[in-house]
C-alpha cells in the first residue's frame, strides 16, 4: 500500500491539488486514456458531478471504483 501522492490538476482553468495513492493515480490515468480524454478534463467532469459534501479525491476514488465495477458486471453477463 502506498502513501497518497499529491499531484496538481487544472479544473476549468483553476489549479488544485489532489492526494491519491499511486494505484488510484494509475487507474485514473488508464480510464482517461480509455475514454480518450485528458485527465484534467475527466477530473473536471467528476468535480462537476460530485456531491459537494465529498472531497474531490473521494469523488475520484468512487468514480474509479464504479468504473471498474461496471466493467466487471458487463464482463459477467
Amino acid at each position: 500500500m502506498s502513501r497518497p501522492q499529491k499531484r496538481s490538476l487544472t479544473l476549468r482553468g483553476h489549479r488544485t491539488s489532489v492526494s491519491l495513492e499511486e494505484d488510484f493515480w494509475r487507474a485514473f490515468r488508464e480510464i482517461s486514456e480509455e475514454k480518450s480524454i485528458p485527465i484534467n478534463e475527466l477530473a473536471a467532469q467528476i468535480d462537476a458531478d460530485r456531491d459537494l459534501e465529498a472531497g474531490l479525491a473521494t469523488a475520484i476514488r468512487l468514480y474509479i471504483l464504479n468504473h471498474y465495477r461496471s466493467k466487471a458486471q458487463s464482463a459477467a453477463l
